[in-house]
């Protein structure tokens, strides 16, 4: 495939098409929680906190198949290399969706998660393809926007097809999805790797790639920091369904409500910063706001302590939405800052990355969602600490001073 070989997509073409490929990763989240207690009666599970397997699972496939696609994509272009995990994706649903039992359903998810790797490295990929610096940023959030949308009614629409033909029918829409993606990106995006960066493969090339990736301070501060809120999220998505559906709170059938609301939440936050990020610079704006987020995770700790692990719903969502919002308002700059000086790398720089983010943040997910307790001060405790020791990271990366004066 020549580099832009057919006219490439408008603007607003290319963000919806790299959202929907994103979102197929939330998706394959989002629209699952409903189906925990179907999962558990029907495979006889005996402890709730064992389901969040099927969260980090998926994750913990997908983090270790970046580093493939990444390097593998610089060799032989973005268009192959998404397909193929388009396609190992489609297979993971399937298993899935004829699973016989928990073991062969995790080995679904792992499968899945392998595939969705793809979708994770090549939309950074292709972003940075196209756009650098400031505009980077703000197509970045853009892109989370539509992507973080998805979680307003993924569990909504997984209740109702759980409701009309049962949870395998969940898989089902998994793999509908994963087919329209494949085509409308096969037929509408060219390659975006330009030629001078395509990389012949070679085990020497690929080790200075990744050597190039981590030998910027930046890239490796801001990475540690991005893995450390991936674990904040993980950490709240994975128990979301004891926290709001069953053990704290007992929404029940109101679930996807409070879940999509606090989504809803993210996705305003992604838009602010696609308008925030042009005037206020990308520097600026994250460190702000990771300033804030910290004050906000304390507050959420200490509302924690003060009820004992169940503080009223309503502070407690509204708290959540506060620090879940600024965290939105961080993460796209943290990884367009990550990726800014790494276009000629771009597919291994962006597998490197998505390698210690979505790891780091599957095992932060997994250790804490062990100890759930029935309460919110595990979740309260991950994100105050994650907080700090991000802050640390950041600080590390500008050498011991934030830039809070707008510049770059």
């Amino acid at each position: 495939m020549q580099f832009m070989a057919r006219k490439p997509p408008s603007q607003t073409e290319f963000i919806a098409l790299v959202a929907f490929i994103m979102a197929m990763i939330s998706l394959s989240i989002d629209n699952l929680l409903p189906a925990f207690a179907p999962i558990r009666r029907d495979f006889a599970i005996g402890s709730a906190n064992d389901l969040q397997l099927i969260v980090t699972v998926y994750m913990v496939g997908s983090g270790l198949m970046q580093i493939v696609y990444g390097t593998l994509s610089d060799v032989v272009g973005r268009r192959p290399t998404l397909l193929a995990g388009i396609l190992l994706y489609a297979i993971g649903a399937g298993i899935g969706m004829v699973a016989h039992d928990y073991q062969q359903l995790l080995a679904g998810r792992l499968v899945q998660g392998m595939g969705a790797a793809a979708a994770q490295v090549l939309s950074l990929a292709l972003i940075r393809d196209r756009y650098s610096g400031r505009e980077m940023a703000r197509i970045m959030s853009l892109v989370f926007m539509v992507f973080i949308m998805v979680p307003v009614i993924a569990p909504a629409l997984g209740s109702a097809c759980i409701a009309l033909w049962g949870w395998r029918s969940v898989f089902a829409s998994m793999l509908l999805m994963s087919v329209a993606v494949a085509v409308w990106f096969s037929l509408r995006m060219p390659e975006t790797l330009h030629p001078e960066h395509k990389r012949a493969f070679s085990l020497q090339r690929i080790g200075a790639g990744i050597v190039t990736t981590l030998s910027h301070r930046g890239t490796v501060g801001y990475g540690i920091a991005i893995a450390l809120m991936m674990g904040c999220l993980m950490t709240y998505v994975s128990s979301s369904q004891q926290i709001f559906e069953t053990e704290v709170y007992g929404l029940g059938v109101w679930f996807p409500v409070a879940f999509g609301g606090i989504a809803a939440v993210m996705g305003l936050a992604f838009f602010a910063n696609s308008h925030l990020v042009r005037t206020l610079g990308m520097y600026r704006l994250s460190h702000v706001c990771l300033l804030l987020f910290v004050l906000f995770t304390g507050l959420g700790f200490l509302a924690a302590v003060v009820w004992q692990g169940k503080p009223p719903l309503l502070v407690f969502a509204g708290l959540l939405a506060a620090i879940q919002f600024l965290m939105c308002l961080t993460m796209p700059n943290f990884n367009a800052i990550a990726m800014e000086p790494l276009g000629a790398v771009a597919g291994t720089a962006s597998s490197v990355l998505g390698l210690v983010t979505t790891l780091g943040g599957a095992l932060i997910g997994m250790v804490v969602g062990r100890t759930f307790d029935g309460t919110v001060l595990p979740l309260g405790i991950t994100y105050i600490v994650s907080g700090l020791v991000a802050l640390l990271a950041v600080l590390w990366a500008t050498r011991w001073k934030l830039n809070l004066s707008g510049a770059r």
